[in-house]
């Protein structure tokens, strides 16, 4: 597909909550996309600290127009970002999910709109997602997160998300599916926003250059996984039932909107919540017949221990 003309209009759904410290880095890296058509909205989720205030200093900063600020449901990060995704109103071409604690490269947009337009086809669902640089607190660089090699798939969505929504950016025809549908209770945004892009059969690009930093620190609600003592804590995750519990949420939002999926995968479902509480010999021949996958060795023993013992 040829570029469009005119540079497309993308609308960053930045959340946050008492991010003040981090927050002013964030925008300034907003300021400074190569990508300049753009607007801002903000949804932040009661903020005691002074997170207000800098978007407010921002707000009259920048362009009239250029960050909107509004209240969040207050029902988690998950939901903050599902209701943004949501809004009728917001109207864009493209659309990326933000962070509060990041900092953007000056070419994320860029990479991720020549990409979109180049591959897409407008109708069907687009989801542009990949690495990230991890850095410290001071932005000092700590490592990259997994590289992942195989190919985005429903097959793979059920068992893991792939991306941070803050690497996401989608098409109008990703964003009328998720407003179609809702703010379903789900574990996550974006593992959300892949199984339903992936679940009907629309395009997924995972990009393995990364376009931006993603800070590592304790008050983060989400952090890399390159550690060791990460993966034991994803280790324990599995054993006290978390991964279960999250696939038990997916699923019920999945049955929710199974009319959307395509047949095959629809199928892929069935099995899949079938497996959970089937017996051990007939629980990995499902898993076989699923196809379900991980992107890494680690991942691949999380999931065989989680069908083990049957939290998955």
């Amino acid at each position: 597909m040829s570029p469009v003309s005119d540079p497309p209009l993308v609308a960053i759904l930045l959340c946050t909550y008492n991010g003040a410290r981090f927050l002013a880095e964030q925008l300034d890296s907003l300021e400074n996309q190569t990508h300049q058509n753009w607007v801002v909205i903000a949804s932040d989720d009661g903020s005691t600290d002074q997170t207000l205030e800098i978007l407010r200093q921002y707000q009259a900063k920048w362009p009239a127009g250029k960050l909107t600020i509004r209240s969040g449901p207050q029902k988690g990060f998950c939901q903050n970002f599902l209701l943004l995704a949501c809004d009728p109103e917001i109207k864009a071409n493209y659309y990326a999910f933000c962070d509060q604690d990041d900092v953007w490269l000056p070419e994320k947009l860029s990479a991720a709109l020549k990409n979109i337009i180049f591959h897409q086809d407008s109708n069907v669902p687009y989801l542009y997602c990949g690495r990230t640089k991890y850095v410290t607190e001071n932005l000092k660089p700590c490592g990259l997160s997994p590289l992942f090699v195989f190919l985005p798939s429903f097959r793979n969505a059920l068992v893991q998300s792939i991306a941070g929504g803050n690497t996401m950016v989608f098409n109008m025809a990703t964003k009328m599916l998720i407003e179609k549908i809702g703010a379903v209770d789900v574990p996550s945004h974006d593992w959300w926003v892949y199984q339903l892009v992936s679940g009907v059969d629309g395009d997924v690009f995972y990009d393995p250059v990364p376009s931006m930093l993603y800070r590592q620190h304790k008050g983060g609600l989400v952090g890399g996984n390159h550690s060791f003592s990460t993966n034991l804590k994803r280790v324990w995750m599995v054993l006290q039932g978390s991964f279960q519990k999250w696939t038990i949420q997916n699923i019920s939002a999945l049955k929710q909107v199974d009319y959307l999926l395509e047949k095959h995968n629809r199928e892929i479902l069935r099995m899949f919540d079938l497996l959970r509480d089937a017996e051990l010999k007939d629980r990995f021949r499902l898993m076989q017949i699923c196809g379900l996958y991980r992107q890494t060795r680690s991942g691949t023993f999380l999931l065989l221990l989680a069908a083990l013992i049957k939290k998955i």
